[in-house]
């Protein structure tokens, strides 16, 4: 046996940072009332998460790019019929970690154009209006389940694998390393400052973004009217 660092740092703290933003906004969006607000501010936080995510899928280091672990009907085949010993994300794990990602990410955007009907209204209300923005606030709403048991399915194949198949998914996603079989695999290597950087910049400017900060002002109101003279 050899031990190889498996998961880079940003990869960590991606995920950690993600299921604790899921989690909360979850709860937030239970509660509802003036934890909304709260609510409104950890989408935006998601979002940009999940573009960090993505771009890091193509510059970070090995085992966190989508090359390396992008589902085909040939590798999931194979991990089916137990031929398949790669490291990282197993093909049926990737299909999850995928579907997991569009989902959280499809919530949260959805998020941008929502209203409560009541104080809150996404940063992107005025650009849908309210009769679209009621229909994507249904969704939402509807879609949170559906996010819910993902979550719970994540956690569900977590405990498979830890008690039944005896592979501990959790710790190398704390420590980044992982111990393997001698010629089984390598170190990650890549994904440096700089494509760090890259990463964190793209991440910063969807945030900005996704804020409403690039729309126009509203216009000003219009002045109130002067009171009639009572004579």
């Amino acid at each position: 046996m050899k031990r190889i660092k498996l998961w880079d740092l940003p990869t960590r703290i991606f995920h950690w940072a993600l299921f604790a933003l899921v989690a909360a906004a979850i709860i937030s969006g239970q509660v509802g009332g003036n934890a909304i607000e709260l609510h409104g501010k950890l989408g935006l936080a998601i979002i940009g998460l999940v573009v960090f995510r993505i771009v890091w899928g193509f510059v970070g280091s090995t085992y966190a790019r989508f090359a390396q672990f992008f589902p085909t009907p040939s590798t999931i085949a194979a991990y089916l019929r137990g031929e398949w010993h790669g490291l990282g994300h197993n093909p049926v794990g990737a299909l999850s970690a995928f579907a997991l990602l569009a989902l959280v990410l499809a919530q949260a955007l959805g998020g941008l154009f929502a209203n409560d009907d009541i104080a809150f209204r996404g940063p992107l209300f005025s650009l849908v209006g309210k009769e679209l923005s009621d229909q994507i606030t249904g969704l939402h709403h509807l879609a949170s389940n559906l996010l819910i048991a993902f979550v719970v399915l994540h956690v569900a194949a977590i405990l498979f694998y830890r008690h039944v198949k005896k592979n501990n998914l959790i710790l190398p996603m704390i420590t980044g390393w992982k111990d393997v079989a001698e010629g089984q695999g390598e170190s990650a290597r890549g994904g440096g400052v700089l494509a760090f950087v890259v990463a964190l910049v793209i991440a910063l400017a969807a945030v900005y973004a996704a804020s409403g900060a690039l729309l126009p002002p509203a216009p000003p109101a219009p002045p109130a009217s002067a009171p009639s003279p009572a004579w």
